[in-house]
């Protein structure tokens, strides 16, 4: 029998490739409820916003009552948890919406589920499953050696990793008080097609597209571990599918690069595809400007994946190079996409102090 899946926050960047693979490969039904903030957009799920088996709620995880409501009414078998306000600049610039979505937004979805929860009877109860997905920011910042595992302990950064380690804490908390069947996963850096501007890759290609300043923090040698969105999307289905109750689980893409590596690469894919460069520029990587670097910055981030790999049998598909390389010919054939998504209120600044 197909399962039925609520998720929240499916008009998002992790979130919409999730529920485009739900549909296209699985028989799931799914329910994406979203706020539609600034950088949840329903053109991320154009693809399949017509499929018979997917259906879109507007609403807001921190309302209690309207959750409530919907869970009663589509009866899930799963609920898939990705609805945050995520980018690490707009939480040091104003904390509170990441407090109020991240942290109480999550306590109300928790309520509501496990309200849901008890209405359900023994053999509903054994498979249902509550899937809070998170991110390896929350353990802070790595030496130069090592690699975060499910047994590394907390210790977050910024106010966004702060928010999302005690929505982390709350899951757990409700999985152990009150017996909800949750499972955690905790990702490296995200990359893909249908990512929001405001993010390193696709900030670059636009912004080099267009002949501007490509911004990189410091001396760009922070080390991040980069995960291309679709085997995430996998990932994730795997784990709510198999994975053990009150389990985490890391999901990382063994792609371990400095931003100015990423940057040069996108640079010299560009340099290949584009044929007409804006005015003065021979060569992408000119536009590479150092900027000052964000307050608390953490330098390396880097998963061990190989819990999820033994245990559950998942592994990336893509290598950074296949990745990045399909990842800048999707932004070049949908520039649509890109006008389409960009509000009035972000235009590609560097966003932090």
């Amino acid at each position: 029998m197909s399962k039925k899946i609520f998720v929240t926050g499916g008009a998002g960047f992790i979130g919409s490739a999730l529920i485009r693979y739900l549909i296209n490969e699985t028989d799931c039904n799914v329910l994406n409820f979203d706020k539609l903030t600034y950088a949840g957009n329903l053109e991320s799920l154009k693809p399949i916003e017509n499929n018979e088996r997917y259906q879109f709620v507007q609403g807001d995880i921190c309302d209690q009552t309207l959750v409530t409501k919907t869970l009663e009414s589509f009866k899930p078998d799963y609920i898939m948890h990705l609805a945050a306000e995520s980018h690490v600049d707009r939480s040091i610039d104003g904390p509170g919406e990441f407090i109020q979505t991240n942290i109480v937004g999550t306590y109300a979805l928790l309520e509501a589920s496990r309200s849901y929860f008890s209405t359900l009877n023994d053999e509903y109860k054994i498979n249902f499953r509550f899937h809070h997905i998170s991110t390896d920011e929350v353990y802070g910042d790595l030496g130069e050696t090592g690699l975060f595992t499910e047994e590394t302990s907390y210790d977050p950064s910024s106010p966004y990793s702060a928010s999302k380690a005690a929505s982390d804490h709350l899951v757990r908390a409700w999985c152990r008080t009150f017996n909800l069947p949750v499972v955690i996963t905790n990702c490296s850096n995200n990359y893909g097609p249908y990512h929001f501007p405001e993010k390193l890759i696709p900030l670059v290609i636009l912004n080099a597209l267009e002949g501007k300043a490509l911004p990189i923090y410091g001396d760009g040698k922070q080390v991040r571990d980069w995960l291309y969105v679709e085997d995430h999307a996998k990932a994730l289905f795997c784990v709510v599918e198999s994975g053990k109750v009150g389990e985490t689980y890391n999901i990382g893409g063994f792609n371990e690069k400095q931003n100015i590596e990423v940057v040069n690469t996108i640079c010299n894919h560009l340099n290949e595809l584009v044929a007409n460069k804006p005015e003065g520029i021979s060569d992408f990587n000119q536009l590479i400007t150092y900027v000052t670097d964000r307050p608390g910055h953490d330098v390396r981030y880097a998963i061990d994946a190989n819990k999820i790999s033994k245990e559950l049998g998942w592994n990336p598909e893509e290598t950074f190079s296949s990745g990045i390389k399909k990842t800048v010919a999707w932004y070049l054939a949908n520039l649509e996409w890109c006008k389409n998504v960009q509000s009035g209120n972000y235009q590609r600044e560097r966003l932090g102090n």
